[in-house]
């Protein structure tokens, strides 16, 4: 039974996004303030705290739930943020999981000597619905801190775009009960090779 778990768990956890052969969108959610900024400049200024852990989500739906939809206090405005597959896929050969996991670190304190160490901490989460129902699948959470977000802000992001008024529209639409399945974003399975697969704790 336990075994039989682990399978559907590992079996579960994707990486869905939308994405193209050169960059991939990932979501955050901000204050005014940042945001503002961060449009204008078209990457984080002045009022973004690179010295914090920072956390990239690629999942939509994911992003809405624990925004709330862009209700939540300080996190009214999400942006969608296109960065290049090629720091993406570095912030994944960096990881480590939140979460210790004995086939990838065989020692509990090795993992945690290595997730003190990191740079990239990576969190499965169940994905949600648009009523924020935790599905069977997982969706990535991806923390970064350090020289990954000097590299994050400074190399990696391409566009930023502010889809909150999209966002809130959605959310009416969801109360109206008039949404339609068909207006959420696209997202693929993001390809991963075998490595990485096992550094994520997909195999």
């Amino acid at each position: 039974m336990i075994q039989n778990r682990k399978n559907f768990l590992r079996s579960n956890k994707k990486i869905l996004a939308q994405f193209d052969e050169n960059t991939i969108r990932v979501y955050q959610a901000y204050n005014h303030k940042i945001a503002n900024e961060a449009v204008k400049l078209g990457t984080f200024g002045t009022h973004f705290k690179m010295d914090r852990m920072t956390w990239i989500k690629p999942s939509f739906l994911w992003m809405m739930y624990r925004s709330g939809w862009a209700t939540k206090e300080g996190q009214e405005r999400i942006l969608a943020i296109d960065i290049k597959r090629t720091g993406f896929d570095y912030i994944l050969e960096n990881v480590v999981l939140s979460s210790f996991n004995s086939e990838i670190y065989g020692r509990y304190e090795k993992w945690r000597e290595l997730l003190e160490k990191s740079e990239v901490r990576c969190q499965w989460d169940p994905d949600r619905d648009i009523y924020g129902n935790a599905l069977d699948r997982r969706a990535i959470q991806l923390g970064i801190k350090g020289e990954m977000v000097n590299k994050y802000v400074n190399d990696w992001i391409v566009k930023i775009t502010d889809i909150t008024d999209i966002v809130i529209e959605l959310r009416e639409k969801i109360r109206a009960k008039t949404f339609k399945e068909s207006m959420l974003p696209i997202e693929d399975e993001y390809p991963l090779n075998e490595r990485l697969k096992k550094t994520l704790g997909i195999i």
